[in-house]
């Protein structure tokens, strides 16, 4: 059974740093595309970073680009987002995901992740 489980959510000021970490099990995500996607307070659930297989292949949302960077650790079978200079629009429960078709480019949409964590929450405050 695979499992994702995310962790290293709390509370920061605005300005102020935080690093998620996301570990699997049940499979090696080695070869598949991951992503960190978020879903504020009475909103849908949105793509913030995805890292596909192999170096530097990232892609970001445009809200985060220049404060979030998403990598990985093939060798703990994990990804990391680790999000600076934080604002109060950052609030929000982020999700690991993770695909399921080797060798594909990170994709934006909540519907190209077959695998997903159970969430942890982000409160910026101002």
């Amino acid at each position: 059974q695979v499992q994702l489980v995310e962790s290293g959510g709390g509370m920061v000021q605005a300005g102020g740093s935080l690093e998620l970490s996301c570990a699997a099990s049940g499979r090696t995500f080695r070869t598949y595309a991951m992503g960190w996607f978020r879903r504020a307070p009475g909103k849908e659930r949105v793509f913030v970073a995805g890292a596909g297989w192999g170096e530097f292949n990232t892609y970001y949302a445009d809200s985060v680009k220049g404060r979030f960077t998403i990598s990985r650790d093939d060798a703990k079978n994990s990804v990391y987002l680790q999000m600076n200079s934080l604002e109060p629009e950052d609030t929000a429960v982020y999700f690991c995901a993770g695909d399921n078709i080797p060798y594909r480019q990170p994709r934006d949409t909540v519907e190209a992740y077959d695998y997903w964590g159970q969430g942890t929450q982000v409160t910026v405050s101002s």
